[in-house]
């Protein structure tokens, strides 16, 4: 070390030249010698590092397997550079470390080792090279694809991890391609135009929506923002590109929603519409229906009140007869008007229970007998007293009637009303079949419509809500109504009701 420091003048002279730090160590790794710039970059002044050990100028983090580098460095005498592929710091006589790069180079002097160290301070290079890496991965790691082509041949020089992955090509693939390769709407002079207010400085971005073609051949429409930029001495495009397929989705379910929710708006107020005309209807036919039995029921009672005598007898039970058919019209009128309140209301409450199919066919026919007109007959079905079904009674003899009274009302005087059961394999056909007037076949469509009445019946009492009370309650409890007509030769409904299950 003496020696070193009696030709210190020698080192002085040749290293104060330098503008990187120089520091000279011998063996023991003790400083003989540093020039300013050194003394400078560590913080130090003239002469504090002399006979101080290397690991002042060394974080101690390093410091345990620093002495083994050193003595394995002299041992091989060789040239080194420090720093490059692994992080090397310095460290300031403030405590404030820094990147640093050292070129180690060993030799001898008056036969002692010494080791003479270049450094240099990188922080600023570091800085620099740690700033474009983070600008690095947040290119390579954004989740929007992005890719960068050359300005003149339009060829990709950058493509991220996320572009590579959503269109399918690999970096090495796309540095052939060009934009109008992945865009199959768009071709190279279209290409051109869109580009075009960038080329001519009159804007700083284009925006544009198409479609991106993957390596697959499957699409998903895409909206691009294109930039010029420059990347060292060339002129390149930057396009950032959104994949819309989400917000694309949403808009079209957006309009789909919007679409739905005026066609129900469209059929609420046709609901509507039709409501305030069934209510018109209705109203119209409470006056009619009302007004014309009870209109009768009044005649009668004055005419009563006129036969007093005995042999006046027959003539008073006629007007008594009246009346009972005329309350007993009214009394089914009211019935229907509940019924289809019920239904609307949900408030039905069907028994289903078992029961001989006779009964009911009995009963309905016993009470239809009461209306039948001059010369007028009912076909009673044969086989059917060992028929037993499970259905809901009431509603079977509600339909049932509604059918038999359509047929007496619509059928002329000595008329033949025939009533057929079948029994099938998963249900019961009941048809009632009549020689009436039939149902126009233009009309055949609405019969089932509430409050409708054919052409050819307007002059015939009737609310034109049998029907359709008959065929919901029917259709509630997994039956069905149909019918067949034929203007002016009659008509043909068939009920029919499924085999419900015993369980």
């Amino acid at each position: 070390m003496q020696d070193f420091q009696k030709n210190s003048n020698i080192f002085n002279l040749l290293s104060e030249g330098v503008s990187e730090g120089i520091i000279v160590v011998n063996s023991e790794q003790k400083i003989v010698a540093t020039n300013s710039s050194s003394e400078q970059m560590f913080g130090y002044m003239k002469d504090e590092l002399i006979g101080k050990s290397l690991d002042i100028l060394i974080p101690k983090r390093y410091h345990s397997g620093h002495d083994a580098h050193v003595d394995k460095f002299i041992a091989k005498s060789g040239k080194r550079q420090m720093g490059h592929g692994r992080n090397l710091y310095g460290i300031c006589k403030n405590g404030k470390e820094f990147p640093v790069e050292a070129g180690l180079n060993p030799f001898e002097f008056y036969g002692a080792t010494y080791v003479m160290a270049l450094v240099i301070d990188i922080t600023e290079r570091k800085s620099r090279e740690e700033e474009l890496s983070h600008w690095a991965r947040i290119f390579d790691e954004s989740l929007n694809e992005i890719y960068v082509f050359d300005a003149e041949t339009f060829k990709f020089l950058n493509v991220n991890k996320e572009a590579q992955r959503n269109i399918g090509y690999s970096m090495d693939e796309m540095t052939s391609m060009t934009p109008v390769d992945i865009k199959p709407d768009i071709d190279d002079l279209y290409f051109k135009e869109l580009i075009a207010p960038l080329i001519n400085s009159d804007t700083g971005k284009v925006k544009f929506e198409t479609t991106h073609a993957r390596k697959d051949g499957s699409t998903y429409p895409v909206e691009v923002h294109l930039q010029l930029s420059n990347l060292g001495e060339n002129r390149v495009y930057v396009a950032f590109i959104l994949d819309i397929t989400e917000r694309r989705d949403y808009t079209e379910n957006l309009e789909n929603i919007v679409e739905e929710r005026t066609h129900q708006l469209t059929e609420a107020l046709a609901v509507e519409k039709e409501l305030n005309e069934l209510k018109t209807r209705f109203l119209s036919l409470v006056s009619h229906e009302f007004k014309t039995p009870l209109s009768s029921i009044l005649t009668s009672i004055t005419l009563l009140g006129k036969y007093t005598e005995t042999d006046q007898q027959p003539k008073r039970d006629k007007h008594v007869t009246t009346i009972k058919n005329k309350v007993k019209y009214l009394d089914t009128i009211l019935n229907d008007f509940l019924s289809v309140e019920r239904l609307e209301s949900g408030k039905v409450n069907y028994k289903i229970e078992e029961f001989p199919l006779s009964k009911t066919v009995n009963e309905v026919v016993y009470n239809c007998n009461m209306l039948l007109k001059s010369g007028q007959k009912i076909h009673y079905p044969e086989n059917i007293d060992e028929v037993n079904i499970r259905f809901d009674e009431k509603t079977l003899e509600l339909a049932l009637s509604n059918l038999i009274h359509n047929a007496i009302k619509y059928s002329p005087e000595d008329s033949t009303i025939d009533i057929i059961v079948e029994i099938r394999d998963k249900d019961y056909a009941i048809k009632v079949i009549d020689e009436g007037i039939g149902i126009p076949e233009e009309e055949q469509k609405h019969i089932f419509n509430r409050y409708f009445r054919a052409e050819n019946a307007l002059l015939t009492q009737g609310t034109g809500i049998g029907l359709n009370i008959a065929k919901q309650h029917i259709e509630n409890l997994g039956g069905s109504l149909e019918f067949s007509s034929t203007e002016k030769k009659g008509s043909t409904f068939i009920l029919y009701l499924p085999k419900l299950n015993t369980n």
